[in-house]
């Protein structure tokens, strides 16, 4: 999980989970609070369930700081990241480039051919 911009909350992973977790606990409540009213369980099901979302949030909030704070690339690696990027972005260039002198080729080879098949007839 990762942090974007702290402004962005639409971005944000932990914002999404905390509201996906809290989505599935009030439908989990709408079907609790029928089911302890037929079985006699009292409260329990429905504190139980709004538990396991507090719980839960806590967690998704907790490990994302932790994760965060361990999850960024050193200079080192990151400077290499970048520099198999240029290496790669220049072979697809020069393969590009390989490319369309290849069809140039070809394109001329082509309308010299059919000037002499014109020149023939």
């Amino acid at each position: 999980m990762t942090k974007n911009k702290p402004g962005n909350l639409d971005q944000d992973v932990r914002v999404t989970a905390t509201s996906k977790i809290w989505g599935i606990t009030v439908g989990i409540l709408a079907v609790c609070i029928p089911l302890s009213a037929v079985t006699k369980s009292g409260p329990l099901l429905p504190l139980a369930a709004i538990a396991g979302a507090a719980v839960g949030t806590v967690a998704v909030w907790r490990y994302d700081d932790q994760e965060s704070r361990t999850n960024y690339l050193q200079p080192q690696q990151l400077q290499k990241l970048e520099q198999r990027i240029e290496n790669l972005e220049t072979i697809v260039s020069s393969y590009d480039f390989d490319m369309q002198r290849k069809l140039k080729q070809l394109e001329f080879s082509e309308s010299a051919g059919s000037l002499r098949d014109n020149r023939q007839a």
